[in-house]
């Protein structure tokens, strides 16, 4: 056991990195909500200039990376390692935008907890002395989620009341040893976990007991609190996930006071017809990379929780009537080291 590793699931870093830039792109739809004014740039048809959805999911990502790197004060070439995911198989839209960049890359699938998963591995290996830089990108386009796990959108398919809006949003964070912060001070891992939930149009149900589990795991393994917390960040649980979420805790006596849910906050709920809210992995990063880490800079926050969650299924074993795995990442990053 190393002095590093806490309890079963979680890790304090030594050496907090810091997160020295970052940078996002949205959707059309996502710039109508509320949170317009945090992201970096809104493509005004969602093409982002590209002729298939695919690559305009690929284009987002190396703006948003681009922009992040920009804000970092670096370069592609300056960075050791690069982490990216999507929800596209065999994560083309990553591969595709980091084709061409000549960076050593790692290609990751967490579903909507992509982010999370990215900025803990990336986290480690800093803390590890394992090289100075590092980049973490995701992204998430709406088109192209509809036409891999529901239906073309050309169908016109009624949407069940529980169903979320993948987000059409790329965020992208440069890491490093060094920097002004916000410190990344904590990773705790998430265990895949399955309750039985089938309905693919309620991925709220399906990975409220995967975040409950992680943020239980986090708090047994570094003795924190709620209350250690000015926010705790989770998503995509949507409206309904995140009474689930509540409920869950409550049954082990944990009152969450601070809860945001990065999809429920991206859109109008009263104005903009989502149903439960956004998800994708552009929910979350777009948030953390607009709202969250303006907010640490600012001082609004000074200790925050961030809690991506994901729903591990496709459309595969969706018809061979599986049930749908939960995961759930969190790292608690702070404004101070």
């Amino acid at each position: 056991m190393t002095g590093k590793k806490l309890g079963a699931q979680s890790a304090a870093l030594a050496h907090p990195p810091s997160l020295a830039g970052w940078g996002n792109v949205a959707g059309k739809k996502e710039g109508e909500g509320p949170l317009a004014a945090a992201f970096d740039y809104i493509d005004a048809d969602d093409t982002f200039g590209e002729v298939t959805w695919e690559k305009s999911e690929s284009t987002m990502q190396k703006q948003a990376l681009a922009l992040a790197l920009n804000r970092a004060g670096q370069s592609a070439a300056g960075l050791d390692w690069l982490f990216a995911g999507d929800l596209l198989n065999q994560c083309i839209g990553s591969s595709y935008a980091a084709r061409g960049q000549q960076v050593p890359f790692f290609g990751l699938y967490g579903a909507c907890s992509t982010m999370g998963e990215g900025l803990a591995l990336a986290a480690m290996l800093l803390d590890g002395n394992f090289g100075e830089r590092a980049g973490v990108v995701v992204s998430s386009h709406f088109c192209t989620a509809e036409r891999q796990y529901r239906t073309p959108l050309e169908y016109g398919a009624q949407r069940a009341p529980t169903t979320q809006w993948t987000v059409t949003a790329a965020g992208a964070a440069i890491l490093a040893r060094e920097g002004p912060g916000p410190y990344l001070t904590h990773v705790t891992a998430g265990k895949v976990t399955d309750l039985g939930v089938t309905d693919t149009n309620n991925m709220g149900a399906a990975m409220a007991p995967a975040a409950h589990d992680t943020l239980m795991a986090h708090f047994r393994d570094t003795g924190r609190s709620p209350g250690d917390y000015d926010q705790i960040f989770i998503g995509d649980l949507g409206t309904l996930g995140s009474e689930l979420l509540l409920e869950l805790l409550r049954r082990d006596g944990v009152e969450l006071t601070n809860h945001t849910d990065c999809g429920a906050i991206i859109f109008d709920l009263n104005k903009q017809d989502v149903h439960c809210g956004g998800s994708g992995c552009g929910c979350c990063a777009a948030v953390l990379t607009g709202h969250i880490l303006e907010g640490l800079r600012a001082g609004r926050w000074r200790n925050i929780l961030f809690c991506p969650t994901g729903a591990l299924h496709s459309p595969v074993s969706a018809f061979q009537g599986e049930s749908v795995p939960g995961i759930c990442h969190a790292v608690a990053i702070a404004a101070e080291r």
